[in-house]
């Protein structure tokens, strides 16, 4: 009871210090707005165009929704209606994408809401949607018909058997021989960015790090009593008040000077309540959720032994070579180049450089682990087919994920496991940059 009085106190203590950074809903939600307007007008069309697409589908059920539905749908719109049709016909260059929704709203204007004029009984609807779809295709009559159907990409692979079945015996003969998986469409949609997200996202970056330097400092950690798990709910607890919500568990992992040695991030992942001691090494894995954009952020702390102003010298060179494998894969990272290039050029250099380092950096934005090229799993090291065979995309982010283990002469030799991950962006240059900051030396707590 003490110490749940003395975590309560904590909280009540730092509540005031972390402010919420996201404008109120009403102002999100015009933003986020603009951004699905500049998403449909601009990128949507030069991609039907690269990837020869004449007619898109997206079919989605209420709560069986298609990936890329959300990012094709206003900020208000939650789910499907019953059933939702999106058509996407391009008309070309001067007419520009014809944008129908057959089932659901306009989402604000930027749809055409569809239905047959001849179906005046609402009653039937659903049942008509089929017929109402065939019409729609016969009068446009185009040349290929793209539908989210993929092996590789789940992200393309959003439309359901049973809608598919549905789909098959509405078109007919003729229109099922257009049919053509839409597979990289959709994948590069979701993937590219608006560029009035940055600055938003800039800001969401901004409040992680401070919440981090929070989490790993005396504010919240009283060594010898404190355990990760009490780091852990502060963290949720501070996400909430700020008006976060996050897309995965935060993780708060302590390696002690003694002890068994850690030998993958994967043996991280299980692990009891641990209280956190003087001489520890802290690693955090967070990612918060606002305006619809994710983030994920891996930072390391120290906790001070009694005299000392800083961490031992075989700890801060533990550090430093993580952040030597973050330049060695953010130079690698060039558009067109696949994740596989860029993972076997930045693992031949790392290697190169004497570090026993893992690489395992992906996509993010509309979704954590988001649509684009995987540069490595932390398990596949030699390259992930298919997923890895995607090239990197200008104005696409990405969170730099990877991790160095270094023999610690202060631990006797024992290693000492470094995860670190930052957000940054691959911008319409071609350049790669930091969104925000990255971590630079160890969180303290004194």
């Amino acid at each position: 009871m003490a110490l749940l009085a003395f975590f309560a106190a904590l909280l009540a203590q730092s509540s005031a210090r972390i402010p919420g950074p996201l404008p109120p809903l009403r102002e999100q939600a015009d933003v986020q707005q603009e951004w699905l307007r500049y998403r449909l007008e601009n990128h949507l069309p030069m991609l039907m165009r690269r990837h020869g697409v004449d007619l898109w589908l997206v079919i989605s059920r209420e709560y069986n929704e298609d990936p890329v539905f959300f990012s094709l749908v206003s900020p208000t719109t939650f789910a499907a209606r019953r059933r939702t049709i999106y058509v996407f016909f391009d008309r070309g260059p001067e007419k520009g994408v014809e944008r129908l929704a057959l089932g659901g709203g306009s989402n604000g204007g930027l749809y055409t809401v569809y239905r047959d004029p001849d179906d005046s009984n609402k009653e039937l609807y659903l049942e008509q949607q089929w017929a109402t779809l065939r019409k729609l295709i016969d009068q446009r009559n185009p040349k290929r018909i793209a539908i989210d159907i993929s092996h590789t990409h789940a992200f393309a692979d959003g439309l359901s058997a049973g809608e598919r079945e549905q789909l098959e015996e509405a078109l007919g003969a003729e229109n099922r021989k257009k049919l053509m998986r839409a597979e990289n469409l959709p994948v590069e949609y979701i993937s590219l960015r608006a560029p009035g997200m940055l600055p938003h996202y800039r800001t969401m970056m901004d409040w992680v790090h401070g919440m981090i330097a929070r989490a790993f400092s005396r504010d919240v950690i009283v060594p010898g009593k404190t355990t990760n798990q009490d780091v852990v709910w502060w963290m949720r607890e501070e996400m909430r008040r700020a008006g976060f919500t996050t897309w995965f568990q935060p993780t708060v992992r302590v390696q002690k000077p003694a002890g068994e040695p850690v030998a993958t991030a994967a043996s991280l992942r299980e692990e009891a309540p641990v209280v956190i001691e003087r001489g520890d090494v802290l690693h955090c894995d967070v990612g918060i959720t606002g305006m619809n954009l994710k983030t994920d952020t891996q930072h390391m702390g120290y906790v001070l032994r009694d005299g000392e102003t800083a961490p031992p010298p075989g700890v801060v060179a533990a550090l430093k070579r993580a952040q030597r494998m973050q330049d060695i894969v953010m130079e690698e990272m060039k558009p067109n180049l696949t994740g596989n290039a860029v993972l076997r050029a930045s693992l031949q250099r790392i290697r190169a450089a004497g570090i026993k380092g893992t690489v395992y950096s992906h996509p993010i934005g509309d979704h954590g682990h988001g649509s684009g090229p995987l540069i490595g799993l932390w398990d596949r090291q030699e390259g992930v087919p298919g997923r890895g065979d995607v090239p990197l995309l200008p104005n696409s982010w990405f969170s730099i994920e990877l991790s160095a283990r270094t023999p610690v002469p202060e631990w006797g030799g024992r290693e000492l496991w470094v995860g670190m991950e930052e957000d940054a962006a691959l911008d319409g240059e071609g350049r790669m940059s930091w969104i925000n900051r990255r971590q630079t030396s160890f969180h303290l707590v004194r």
